[in-house]
């Protein structure tokens, strides 16, 4: 006689995996970005200049670099964005633009990637160019699910 077994079915979840990456000059985007993967359950990634530019440096010369969208000189690390669902990008705003970091990590971006932003500010707003920032994304081949705007 020969026995009749039934199916099982394995119910798989797909968990998306997520990834925090940040630049943070005084800390303050360090902080939020650190909250942010908590709640996203997301890796983390500080990318840092090779120096430390002094105050006047970064906001002075460091906003001319932002409104150029330059990069900065940073310190190597370590990702694989390949092995990543999402991607969330937080950035301090310097003359309503993104830090030159953000065009490091914007242009090491491969395509098909859905992506968050979170651009802070202590007083400024991107609203003015948020929508030059979004389109930065998205000429990598990437979507911009989120853009937030935050003040530290």
């Amino acid at each position: 006689m020969k026995e009749k077994r039934g199916k099982t079915h394995s119910v798989r979840r797909y968990m998306m995996k997520t990834l925090v990456i940040y630049y943070s000059y005084t800390g303050k985007t360090k902080k939020l970005a650190e909250e942010t993967a908590k709640k996203e359950n997301a890796d983390i990634i500080e990318v840092k200049e090779k120096k430390k530019p002094s105050k006047v440096k970064a906001y002075v010369l460091g906003s001319f670099a932002a409104r150029g969208q330059k990069e900065a000189n940073l310190l190597p690390y370590d990702c694989d964005f390949s092995a990543y669902d999402k991607i969330i990008i937080a950035i301090p705003i310097w003359a309503a633009f993104p830090a030159p970091p953000f065009n490091n990590i914007v242009k090491a971006l491969p395509s098909g990637k859905d992506v968050d932003l979170i651009m802070t500010s202590g007083s400024g707003s991107s609203s003015r160019t948020a929508e030059q920032t979004k389109k930065l994304v998205e000429d990598r081949g990437c979507r911009v699910i989120k853009y937030l705007d935050v003040k530290t």
